[in-house]
């Protein structure tokens, strides 16, 4: 099994004891690959775009590296390895750090729209894995009903969500799917990994 776990900035306290509970359980079943948002280093950049204006280019691989800090300090924090090439990985759990794959491949739009969620499913769709997005809500909302299920096509017409904007238009052209789940509880992640039914969105992509 392998599986692409994108874990936001919003869950940086959160975050370490999650990959920890993560490398004790999967270790030995799965190849999981954990792709980091950009968090606190990437809303400075946003911070430093309107103060000074950056360029979409400069600011794009800017928020890049954003996620390659933010990947040290899920290292640091929970004994994690890095890799930068994560084709055909080997069992275990480890933080992709991401910066020269990006820079290799530059595989997406340099925009704010696209974000480390866009990417995390652009890695999911290079190594052919199952995409799960950790965040620190339960999932996607409409009318403040939280769906189990919902297509990328409706989710790309809602004006806010807990995805980047780009994302279900990758999702549909790929025909990949996309499990939301809230990090703040790590037996809903373990579950989700697990194959089990867990409270969260499928955004579904692949229809």
């Amino acid at each position: 099994m392998k599986v692409v776990v994108k874990i936001g900035g919003s869950l940086i306290k959160e975050a370490p004891d999650l990959i920890k509970m993560l490398l004790e359980r999967f270790s030995e079943r799965a190849s999981i690959l954990i792709v980091p948002g950009g968090g606190p280093f990437a809303d400075a950049i946003r911070v430093a775009d309107t103060q000074f204006g950056i360029g979409n280019e400069a600011a794009h691989w800017m928020a890049i590296l954003s996620m390659e800090q933010y990947a040290y300090y899920l290292m640091d924090k929970s004994g994690a390895k890095g890799t930068s090439f994560p084709e055909n990985p080997e069992k275990g759990v480890k933080v992709l750090l991401p910066y020269n794959l990006i820079k290799e491949t530059d595989p997406l739009s340099h925009s704010w729209t696209v974000t480390s969620d866009s990417l995390a499913a652009w890695v999911a769709r290079r190594m052919g894995a199952k995409f799960v997005k950790v965040t620190d809500v339960d999932g996607v909302f409409r009318n403040s009903k939280l769906l189990k299920e919902i297509s990328a096509f409706e989710l790309s017409q809602m004006k806010f969500s807990c995805t980047d904007s780009a994302l279900p238009a990758f999702l549909l052209e790929n025909r990949m799917d996309c499990l939301v789940v809230n990090g703040k509880f790590p037996e809903r992640v373990a579950g989700a990994l697990f194959g089990k039914p867990v409270l969260g969105t499928v955004v579904k992509g692949n229809i």
